[in-house]
């Protein structure tokens, strides 16, 4: 590097020849209020880049996975690219830090803005582009945007279990698709050797629920055991009847159920020295349909961004011949079912009374979860969504729900940021507001 005429642009001599090379870093990018929806504030780097007359803009990201992010991430530099009238090279972080996923998929754009090379998601990569090189540079293949989300969940549950020093990781597998694919992701991410699922079935457990459970963990390839529950549910009953005056019932049963199979886990895993992945969905956490000490129990909530809607649309695609190939890089049969048919094609249900379903208590995830989207990750306001044509008694029912599920996720464990808006350090509101 020879004299710098500003800290962003830089001097570098290649082949006899003077490259002003332009300088950013992550968010210096980010200045097209058109294509983000909003503008960060501050100066604008790529505006004072202009009268610089660069040969090539560099910009050093540490940009995390979020749904559509990658597309944004290319139009953004297009645009700089226009308004620079020279190349970029985009490079990103890769890797998993807490709730983020560095997904890295660098690229470069041409003076044209047209993609030149792609680096792949989720795994790192070296390359080398000569911007004298006439010849097309090699890209990656498309990456479908299940497969993407698939990669950085897998990346997230790697990186988090390695870096807080865990070698193996424990699952309480019911038989439902939550568990199910976290289970998936933890097998793919660790290996099937280093993946320890624990059936716990109670009596109102449906046999189909058990034989599923086990079915996966042969199509996967990792151990399973089973600790039923129904002694100690008796042993619970008979203790708290002294006290209540009868048996619990209702909701505070329920929560019994879940909290047994949550202590055990954590006994589990405490003992043997294993990461208790927690499998609660987004949509469950939004409305407060999970358990403390419970289901909830765990060091990392693996899904705990993904909508149920979400859920079955990635657990649909992974059983779909489209995903073969992301099947075999992952060790998994390229072929034939993996979450199962049996898992997909089943109402869901917590199993904690006789006959229970979701829907019992919350609306169809289908309308569910568009309501909880709009809430959350676009913020508007109830009225909105009612003068948009939705039920008004059943916004404001979610909205109340959304509200006091509030003081359970502040006690959640932390969860791998997918989306644009994630429950986490990035969603802070009061627990005791009116």
């Amino acid at each position: 590097f020879r004299h710098a005429e500003s800290p962003a642009v830089q001097l570098l001599e290649v082949k006899n020849k003077i490259w002003r090379l332009g300088l950013t870093i992550c968010e210096d990018l980010w200045v097209e209020e058109e294509l983000q929806g909003q503008r960060l504030a501050g100066p604008d780097p790529i505006g004072e880049l202009i009268p610089k007359s660069i040969d090539l803009l560099i910009n050093l990201s540490a940009s995390p996975f979020s749904n559509s992010k990658k597309t944004l991430r290319q139009n953004l530099s297009a645009k700089a690219v226009s308004r620079l009238g020279c190349p970029i090279v985009y490079l990103n972080q890769v890797g998993g830090n807490d709730e983020l996923v560095f997904d890295g998929s660098s690229f470069v754009l041409d003076s044209k803005a047209k993609l030149v090379l792609q680096l792949p998601s989720c795994e790192e990569a070296l390359t080398i582009w000569d911007p004298t090189d006439t010849i097309k540079h090699q890209q990656t293949a498309f990456t479908p945007p299940e497969e993407q989300l698939f990669q950085a969940l897998v990346l997230g549950v790697r990186d988090y279990a390695s870096k807080c020093g865990f070698n193996s990781s424990l699952i309480g597998l019911s038989g439902g698709i939550d568990s199910a694919l976290v289970t998936i992701i933890a097998t793919a991410a660790l290996g099937p050797e280093k993946v320890n699922a624990i059936m716990m079935p109670s009596p109102w457990s449906t046999t189909s629920s058990v034989k599923d459970a086990i079915d996966l963990t042969k199509r996967l390839g990792i151990s399973n055991q089973e600790i039923p529950i129904k002694s100690l549910m008796a042993s619970f009953d008979s203790s708290l009847e002294k006290l209540l005056g009868k048996a619990p019932s209702g909701v505070t049963a329920e929560n019994l159920q879940s909290r047994i199979r949550g202590t055990l886990l954590m006994a589990l895993a405490n003992q043997q020295g294993h990461l208790l992945l927690s499998t609660g969905n987004k949509s469950e956490l939004a409305v407060g349909y999970c358990t403390l000490y419970g289901d909830m129990n765990g060091g990392l909530a693996v899904i705990g961004d993904l909508y149920k809607t979400c859920v079955f649309r990635l657990c649909t695609w992974l059983d779909s011949p489209d995903a073969e190939s992301c099947r075999r890089r992952l060790g998994f049969s390229p072929t034939g079912e993996l979450i199962g048919k049996s898992i997909l094609q089943k109402p869901p249900s917590a199993e904690l009374r006789p006959g229970q379903l979701d829907t019992d208590s919350l609306p169809d995830y289908s309308i569910l979860d568009p309501i909880l989207k709009a809430l959350i990750e676009k913020r508007q306001i109830p009225e909105e969504l009612v003068r948009a044509g939705m039920d008004e008694s059943l916004v404001f029912r979610v909205q109340k729900l959304l509200r006091q599920a509030e003081f359970k996720r502040r006690q959640a464990p932390p969860l791998l940021k997918v989306s644009h808006q994630a429950f986490g350090s990035g969603w802070r509101v009061p627990i005791a507001a009116s």
